[in-house]
């Protein structure tokens, strides 16, 4: 943002760092829009623009009791317009002594199962293929609303159409395991992944007391050991953070043979960093040099197995949904949420088929399409186009259905609307005299920054 006020441009500011700690000297003079306030965005702009300067950081509540965050209505732009990204709660329920979420997202808000079901629908009929649940803790989902994460998944699964799938988000330890037999039948369902990030973050139970982290090692291996029997080939995925305040060698070695046993296909390697404020900040810290030899050290291990190579010559259903970073391939997910790349087919695009494995990396797979199997759509609904707005308001709405025709989808004898040529055919209520417009462009383009910020997900030892 130095560079953007450089180049005198306005800048409005969103997030957890500015929402627990809005006093820092690099924020004075900024708009600063809380984790609870999104929906407030388009005034917040308006103001900017003026040359004002607006911070809106209160919590929300209903009757005295705090609200999970944003509506799940809000309009939005899809990153993927295949990809749902859904928020099930915010905040958590621990209280981990180097983490700086709690202080800006508070304790444990879920939605309710009702709300993100219709969410999950609307996105099927807006042509989405795969959703992904995230959230500080998914599996704390419900403790605070009289219900638990089974419940809403099994809600959720039944508005999984054929050829779509849901991925779910972060759990930590404690608050899965008293779920995990109903959870193992879910993650063996056809239409999930068969996949579940659960961050250990150490293997030594004093470092885990020290970060108050709430479950020993001992837990954590039975979670991983009952998932890995009952969900044959299931994809866990990890959080390790090295150099924690006061950790020894041993402590370290002990993390080091945690990922030696379970040679984990996705590990996400942090080195410590003390966040002002929080506990661990003030604790003896690690010297940056032993960090960094732990990180290193750990990122080798990490490199010396490839979890793929066995799966050479099997053939495997995927579900494509992406292009690859250097655009030479298309990117799919196998049952397993195991990337696998295919060729750059257009008529892959938002389906599931079935291709034979050729050749194995260290993050991914390659494989050929089958070319007489089945190909599934999950939708006879045509995605949104890139950059086309989701989950318009009543208002958005009845504005666009002014400007809209109807005709027949040419697959299917079912009425689709075709888009307005821009949005300058919408007259909105706060369109005056052409400037309004442009507050207008501006701040949809933000909005939907913002929402996919908010909605994507936050690393747990943010």
């Amino acid at each position: 943002f130095r560079k953007a006020q450089e180049g005198k441009k306005k800048v409005v500011l969103a997030g957890c760092v500015p929402q627990a700690q809005p006093r820092q000297d690099y924020l004075k003079g900024l708009s600063i829009i809380g984790v609870q306030q999104i929906d407030r965005v388009v005034e917040v702009v308006e103001e900017t623009i003026k040359g004002h300067s607006v911070r809106l950081l209160g919590q929300k509540k209903d009757n005295g009791k705090r609200l999970g965050g944003a509506r799940l209505d809000l309009p939005k732009i899809r990153k993927n317009p295949l990809i749902e990204i859904i928020s099930i709660n915010t905040g958590c329920l621990n209280a981990c002594t180097y983490c700086k979420t709690k202080h800006a997202r508070g304790d444990l808000a879920s939605y309710p199962v009702e709300e993100l079901v219709d969410r999950a629908k609307q996105s099927f009929q807006e042509g989405v293929c795969e959703i992904w649940l995230t959230s500080e803790d998914t599996g704390a989902y419900g403790r605070d609303i009289g219900t638990d994460l089974p419940t809403l998944l099994w809600k959720l699964v039944e508005a999984i159409p054929e050829g779509a799938m849901l991925r779910l988000g972060m759990t930590n330890p404690p608050y899965i395991l008293e779920h995990l037999e109903e959870m193992a039948k879910i993650l063996n369902h056809p239409r999930v992944y068969a996949f579940l990030h659960i961050p250990v973050q150490s293997a030594s139970d004093s470092v885990l007391m020290d970060m108050k982290r709430e479950y020993c090692v001992a837990d954590f291996k039975q979670v991983v050991d009952f998932l890995k029997e009952k969900v044959p080939g299931i994809t866990i995925a990890t959080d390790i953070i090295c150099g924690f305040p006061g950790e020894t060698d041993e402590d370290f070695q002990e993390t080091m043979k945690l990922v030696e046993q379970y040679r984990f296909p996705s590990l996400f390697i942090n080195q410590f960093y003390p966040r002002p404020g929080t506990p661990a900040a003030k604790m003896h810290q690690v010297p940056a040099a032993v960090k960094k030899q732990r990180t290193k050290d750990l990122s080798q291990l990490f490199h010396s197995y490839n979890p793929y190579d066995h799966k050479v010559g099997e053939r495997q259903r995927v579900l494509v949904t992406e292009e690859s970073f250097d655009s030479n391939y298309y990117v799919a997910h196998n049952p397993f949420y195991e990337q696998v790349l295919v060729p750059k087919d257009p008529l892959l695009m938002g389906k599931m088929v079935e291709v034979n494995i050729y050749e194995a990396g260290k993050h991914f797979m390659k494989g050929q399409p089958v070319s007489d199997a089945r190909v599934y759509t999950a939708s006879i609904t045509r995605p949104l186009a890139k950059g086309q707005v989701s989950g318009l308001t009543e208002e958005f709405r009845h504005a666009a259905q002014n400007g809209t025709n109807w005709k027949a989808h040419p697959s299917a004898e079912i009425p689709v609307k075709t888009q307005p040529r821009s949005w300058m055919a919408l007259q909105l209520p706060w369109q005056q005299e052409g400037g309004g417009l442009k507050i207008l462009s501006v701040s949809l383009a933000l909005l939907a920054v913002l929402v996919m910020f908010y909605y994507g997900g936050m690393k747990t030892e943010l």
